[in-house]
């Protein structure tokens, strides 16, 4: 795997980091989860996503090329 190609991969992450922040809003409002648990797990996905980003944007600006990302 290239690096274009692991950047992507992570873009998608990020996105599935954010689909699952709307699927706890969706579990909050049927009542699946609590307030504290809410506010629990949106954190992490606040923190997990900004670290995703992070690499990405390090990725990009770094000038690693070839397979390395195996």
């Amino acid at each position: 795997m290239g690096k274009s190609e692991f950047i992507h991969f992570l873009a998608i992450a990020k996105g599935s980091v954010g689909e699952v922040r709307s699927q706890l809003y969706i579990a909050l409002d049927q009542d699946y989860v609590t307030q504290k648990t809410f506010r629990e797990l949106i954190g992490l996905t606040v923190e997990i996503g900004n670290l995703i980003g992070g690499l990405i944007r390090y990725l990009r600006k770094t000038d690693i090329k070839g397979n390395k990302f195996k």
